[in-house]
């Protein structure tokens, strides 16, 4: 049993009072010491992460797998949220919302070529890879959008696309719902066009090297939370934690490697 635990976010900062309670609930339930960050890194690049110094992270599925496939014995996944929302069946799972402004005449996916997209960073699977597949399955070229530009966050592209700087973007629905919560006039600027997945919801992982006894144990209070925890989880729309295994990412990998290995990018068509 680690006497403490270093637990880092690589997920959107709008859901961190969240984790933060999920690491105050690791504090009760297990009788360790934990810090939580959101990390300011790629995980793929992160030094922390890269010298084996993190314990838990809450990560997007894509770079996780990534990482496995180059690192298989570092992480494991332990858990996912489930959404209350009916769209997601009571399933650790989320979708991409394509979003556009609601005062736009844009209704259907077709009708973006040409437009301005921005996405949060190329290493996302909402914001990037699930969109990229989704064209490319479609026969749609590579230089699709008129224009492309990285925003950095989902919350700066929700921002641009509401303030009419771009025409669309990808958004983690999940993160989206929580911005809807915050700030519900975002509700009446924008319109999902479109939403693809499901998707493995982003993980929870856990380092191997605290050992299956206490991996089997963090699991079991995930799945079990107290009466605290449960409020919070409430307040961002969050049913219940399931358990999921680290295989249930490797399609998204798949997914990924497989528009490399086509040579399939979303670029502009100045690009």
């Amino acid at each position: 049993m680690p006497h403490s635990l270093q637990i880092a976010s690589y997920l959107a900062p709008n859901l961190m009072s969240l984790y933060a309670a999920v690491g105050q609930y690791l504090e009760r339930a297990l009788k360790v010491k934990t810090q939580i960050w959101q990390s300011e890194f790629d995980p793929l690049e992160d030094p922390k992460l890269l010298h084996d110094q993190i314990d838990l992270a809450f990560v997007c599925g894509l770079p996780f797998a990534r990482h496995t496939q180059v690192m298989p014995d570092q992480f494991v996944a332990i858990a996912a949220p489930v959404m209350q929302a009916e769209r997601y069946q009571n399933r650790p799972v989320y979708f991409s919302d394509v979003i556009v402004s609601a005062t736009s005449e844009l209704t259907l996916l077709d009708q973006l070529a040409g437009k301005i997209f921005c996405y949060n960073d190329p290493g996302s699977n909402s914001g990037y890879n699930l969109l990229r597949d989704r064209l490319m399955q479609s026969g749609y070229p590579s230089h699709f959008f008129g224009k492309v530009i990285q925003s950095g966050s989902h919350q700066h592209s929700i921002a641009w696309v509401a303030e009419g700087k771009v025409d669309c973007a990808a958004i983690d629905s999940t993160v989206l719902e929580q911005e809807f919560r915050n700030s519900p006039e975002r509700s009446l600027q924008l319109r999902i066009i479109e939403s693809i997945g499901p998707c493995p919801m982003p993980p929870l992982v856990a380092a191997q090297r605290l050992g299956n006894t206490f991996l089997d144990q963090l699991q079991s209070v995930l799945l079990n939370p107290d009466a605290e925890l449960q409020s919070h989880m409430q307040q961002v729309g969050i049913r219940r934690f399931a358990a999921v295994k680290s295989e249930d990412y490797e399609a998204i990998a798949q997914m990924y490697n497989a528009a490399l290995q086509a040579g399939y990018e979303i670029h502009g068509k100045g690009y």
